[in-house]
């Protein structure tokens, strides 16, 4: 049996853009470790068959279709767990996404439609501007209370970036600044602070079957470890962050990608 100290029992979690990846793979371990979840998405697409999925293995979450890069939506999201449950113990900023373009068309090189400001605001909206508004939304809550997680979700790009990736490393990168400056000012409140970045992790109930094969393929060799990572290996990681074991950590960026930042 783990120590107490592991356990998230009874403990209250909004995680963002969850429905599917990387998200699903945190709220199904928190959930079926006794949390009471809640997972948005922008639409019902995947977060339905999610629930449905959820409940019909015993661990039922509450949904809320939301945008997370609208403060707005942040609010609808706040009032609703608040009604729910009367408080929130945890926020994982999970949400993001990738458009893969040069800044600039690069001379002899593939032609390329170079980056738009559009793309460029998308990238950042949804990788670090909505981190930000999580806690912005939720911070005065955990201050108050004097207690809280955030679990902020970065990836290997904030540590070493790539061709035709700047948007996202750029925003990834600004998610683990934020996570440490965040975690500076709410320490003396009880308030952690932690980001966990990860690295190849496909999900096979709805990503293209082709494509997360290939990705294991390509892992084989590119990656230290050898494989892609599993979604419930994030989970298990957040759980940790989540609860009491990690009271002395605030401010770190944890990387979580077989070696692959490193290689």
């Amino acid at each position: 049996m783990l120590p107490s100290e592991y356990s998230v029992e009874g403990k209250t979690v909004i995680i963002t853009g969850a429905a599917r990846g990387i998200g699903k793979g945190i709220a199904r371990v928190l959930a079926e470790s006794g949390a009471k979840v809640m997972v948005t998405s922008l639409t019902n697409q995947y977060l339905v068959p999610l629930s449905e999925s959820m409940a019909a293995d015993g661990h039922p979450i509450e949904i809320l279709t939301a945008d997370a890069t609208k403060s707005e939506d942040w609010q609808r999201t706040y009032d609703y767990a608040m009604e729910k449950w009367g408080h929130v113990d945890a926020l994982v900023n999970n949400l993001g996404d990738a458009i893969r373009k040069p800044i600039v068309p690069l001379p002899g090189g593939v032609p390329s439609t170079p980056l738009t400001d559009d793309e460029w605001r998308f990238v950042i909206d949804i990788n670090l501007t909505e981190a930000f508004l999580g806690c912005r939304t939720f911070g005065p809550h955990f201050l108050e209370r004097g207690a809280g997680r955030v679990v902020n979700i970065s990836g290997f790009a904030a540590r070493k970036g790539s061709p035709d990736m700047l948007a996202y490393s750029t925003a990834k990168a600004g998610v683990a600044r934020l996570t440490q400056t965040l975690a500076l000012e709410w320490a003396p409140y009880g308030v952690t602070v932690n980001c966990v970045a990860p690295g190849q992790f496909p999900d096979p109930e709805t990503g293209d079957p082709a494509q997360v094969t290939a990705s294991r393929e390509r892992a084989k060799t590119s990656i230290p470890l050898g494989r892609v990572g599993e979604l419930r290996e994030v989970g298990l990681l957040a759980l940790y962050l989540i609860s009491d074991a990690s009271a002395y950590m605030t401010g770190e960026t944890l990387y979580l990608d077989g070696g692959l930042s490193h290689a």
